[in-house]
């Protein structure tokens, strides 16, 4: 990789901490603190929380019919999710140790913590439980495919391609076969977990 890049890279990963920072800041306005995996509001916001919320007849009634009728379509999704999170996580649990890559962390993906939120009926807090355990695992399941990329084959493609995750970036060039299996070996290297146990 050029000095270039890499050092375009490093202003990217700078930015989206800015990104992030920002982001954090906005949030604190919202009158909440994060204690361990509980979100606390000020007495003030749950009370308005609570007066915001949808009765669920009220809700039922005003529901969108196509909501109902593709509903049972949507949730019978959740039979190959669990397939793949047993299978994916089997193979990481499995694999990973051997390969010497640093596991992904399940909980920074899937995360439920929308069932807190007052102005949520039960069925809209299901949903969302749903919806957070569905794009988490995709997102837990992304990271681990990209793991597994980096360490078997770190080449970026010819073409552009959409989508890509996140350590893409510093993949080896297209064609650059100089010193292929040192730097390949330098990727796997890197990529070993800081505790010897993880």
């Amino acid at each position: 990789m050029n000095e270039k890049i890499r050092q375009l890279l490093d202003q990217m990963a700078v930015l989206e901490e800015d990104l992030r920072q920002a982001v954090r800041e906005q949030e604190a306005g919202v009158l909440s603190q994060i204690r361990g995996k509980r979100v606390e509001f000020e007495a003030s916001i749950l009370d308005a929380h609570r007066r915001l919320k949808t009765g669920l007849f009220r809700w039922v009634v005003t529901y969108r019919p196509q909501n109902f009728i593709t509903g049972p379509v949507i949730y019978s999704m959740i039979v190959p999710l669990v397939i793949l999170d047993l299978f994916v996580s089997f193979y990481q649990a499995t694999c990973f140790p051997i390969y010497r890559i640093a596991k992904v962390r399940r909980g920074d993906y899937i995360v439920f913590d929308r069932q807190q939120l007052q102005y949520l009926n039960f069925v809209e807090k299901f949903h969302c439980t749903y919806c957070a355990y569905g794009n988490g695992l995709i997102a837990y399941v992304g990271e681990i495919v990209a793991r597994t990329e980096e360490y078997f084959c770190p080449i970026k493609h010819a073409r552009r391609v959409l989508g890509r995750h996140a350590r893409y970036a510093r993949f080896l060039s297209y064609g650059d076969a100089a010193d292929y299996a040192a730097r390949l070996e330098k990727i796997r290297t890197g990529m070993e977990p800081k505790d010897p146990k993880a």
